[in-house]
Formats: C-alpha cells, sequence, structure tokens
C-alpha cells in the first residue's frame, strides 16, 4: 500500500477497490504497524503469535491478547475497520472538515457513533509539531459565536477566557514549508503571545505580526517586523501575515459551514483537525501517503466516551 501510481488522488471507487472487505483493511493496519516487526502493545515483546482466532495474537512474555486495534483509537470500538479506513479517507479529502452527520450517512452508522469516531480521529491528529525556523508570520483569531446574538442564560455562563462568546485561537505558519502550529490560547496579553511564540519558534528566526500591543517584546529574541492592520495596511513589502489569515480562512469556513458550533472543551481537537490536513497536504502528494500518516498517528493513542463526555 506504500507504492502508487503517478496520479496524486484516489476516486472513492478506488478506495473501495483496495479496501473491498474488512480482511483488507485489518491486513493494511497490521502492515502498517508491524511490516517492521510484530511485537506486543501490552509489554513490547516480539515473542507473540498469532492464534487461529483471526485476527488475534498472543504474546508469549505477559500472556495477553490483542490485535490490531489494541492501544489505538479504534480500541474497544465495534466499528469495522473498513469503515474506519473510510471515515479516514473523508477526514483527510474534505478541506473544510466532515460533519457527524453527514459521516453517519457514508458509513451507514448513528450520527452519536460519527460524532465519537470523529473526535477519536481528531485525537490521532494531535502532533507534537517541531519549532518552526526561517521566516514566520504569526496571527490570532476568534471563533464562535456572536456574544450580542445570544440569550441571557448563555452569556453569563461564558467561560472568563471568552471573547465576546467567541474563543481565541494562536497561529504560526513557516513561510518556506507551509508547516502551521495552531491552537486555543486564553488571552492575548503580551506575556501569553511572548511566550507561545518564544516556545514554538527557533530564536533568531524573522517574526511578522500584525500591529497588536501583545507582540512587542518579540524583538528580543526575533528579527520582528509587523504591519499595521489598523490603519488598512496589510503588506509592507514581503512583511505580512496573509500566509496564517489564509489558514483562519479555511478554519473559519468549516466552522460556519460544516461545523456550525464546537464546544470549548473540544475545541483544540477541532483545530488539530484543519491543522493536520493542512500540513499533510503540504508533505504528502498523494492520498495514500495522507491515509499512511494518520494511520500511524493513530497508534498509541486513546480516547475514550467518558474522557470526551466528561467535565
Amino acid at each position: 500500500m506504500g507504492t502508487h501510481n503517478g496520479e496524486t488522488t484516489i476516486s472513492t471507487f478506488e478506495f473501495f477497490e483496495m479496501f473491498p472487505d474488512e480482511d483488507t483493511a485489518i491486513d493494511y493496519l497490521e502492515d502498517l504497524r508491524w511490516g517492521q516487526g510484530l511485537y506486543c502493545p501490552h509489554c513490547d515483546s516480539e515473542r507473540v503469535k498469532r492464534l487461529k482466532q483471526v485476527p488475534y495474537f498472543l504474546c508469549n512474555d505477559c500472556r495477553k491478547k490483542f490485535t490490531v486495534r489494541t492501544d489505538t483509537v479504534f480500541e474497544r470500538s465495534h466499528v469495522p475497520l473498513q469503515k474506519w479506513l473510510y471515515a479516514m479517507y473523508l477526514l483527510e479529502t474534505s478541506r473544510k472538515g466532515i460533519s457527524s452527520i453527514h459521516l453517519s450517512k457514508q458509513l451507514g452508522v448513528r450520527q452519536a457513533t460519527a460524532w465519537f469516531m470523529l473526535h477519536r480521529l481528531r485525537e490521532a491528529c494531535d502532533v507534537e509539531a517541531l519549532p518552526l525556523s526561517g521566516t514566520v508570520e504569526v496571527d490570532e483569531t476568534f471563533v464562535g459565536g456572536s456574544k450580542k446574538n445570544m440569550h441571557y442564560e448563555r452569556k453569563i455562563t461564558l467561560p472568563p477566557g471568552s471573547v465576546g462568546g467567541k474563543e481565541i485561537v494562536l497561529g504560526m505558519r513557516e513561510r518556506e514549508s507551509g508547516e502551521v502550529i495552531a491552537y486555543p490560547i486564553p488571552d492575548t496579553t503580551s506575556r501569553t503571545l511572548n511566550r507561545e511564540v518564544w516556545r514554538n519558534v527557533e530564536r533568531g528566526s524573522t517574526v511578522y505580526t500584525d500591529d497588536h500591543y501583545g507582540y512587542n517584546n518579540l524583538d528580543r529574541h526575533f528579527n520582528h517586523e509587523s504591519v499595521n492592520h489598523t490603519k488598512w495596511q496589510f503588506a509592507d513589502g514581503d512583511v505580512t501575515t496573509n500566509g496564517i489569515e489564509s489558514v483562519w480562512a479555511v478554519l473559519k469556513r468549516g466552522y460556519k459551514g460544516v461545523y456550525h458550533h464546537w464546544s470549548c472543551k473540544n475545541m483544540r481537537r477541532y483545530v488539530n483537525e484543519f491543522v493536520f490536513r493542512l500540513n499533510c497536504s503540504k508533505r504528502y502528494n498523494h492520498t495514500i501517503d495522507r491515509l499512511n500518516h494518520l494511520a500511524r498517528n493513530a497508534i498509541a493513542k486513546r480516547l475514550t466516551y467518558e474522557e470526551l463526555t466528561g467535565d
């Protein structure tokens, strides 16, 4: 499955030719996970054997059974792996995301099941990013409903960090590679903004921002230049934040046109989804390469229903 033709994408018809049944989906994930050598996900022992009760394995050291689902986002799910792979394919190829209602119709599962599946896949999208370098554009945006349109009962329950009912997302984009880092932040104070940029951008890099006062102290560690958005200046030669703002355009189109709303508690997972998809489109040209990447990131990650719905 690692090789493909010169095309950069596959159609839905071609996808089901590659994965016509559950057995091919299991074989694909087993090869992706254990192609370099089979091991036990419980104790890392290589003394394992396949049981006649397919798709189970048995570890000869810890004596525990396991399958390719063990210690992944698919664990303890009754949804066939073929449907999981199709959900991953749809998530990777839908630029602005896919709603749980639409996914439930595509997979033939309940909407609640599709919702849980999508959040588990977003958990797989949570990848630790390497520090950005070179020329980096930094900007923050506000995502969510407008406070003036909310009922009074909703307004008084808004968390302290919200701005007019909106949540704050900080983004950084490396201009040369197109690599993006983005996640929610509690506020736009100088302390918060400077701390997050220092943590994610290599010292000595060139950082472009707008004229927000919170970025004023970046000059200490970076070659910092800014454009004055308050005076309608959006570019000064190479100095611009248009690159990271194009990321916000995609994120907000997905929010308004596909999801319509997401909770503050789960907001980071939604942002992870968009960032993962954008970064994948820069790293990998082919749909199968993107599917491989997401499948590998699904290993050693779990999200239970209690964790997702609990306080």
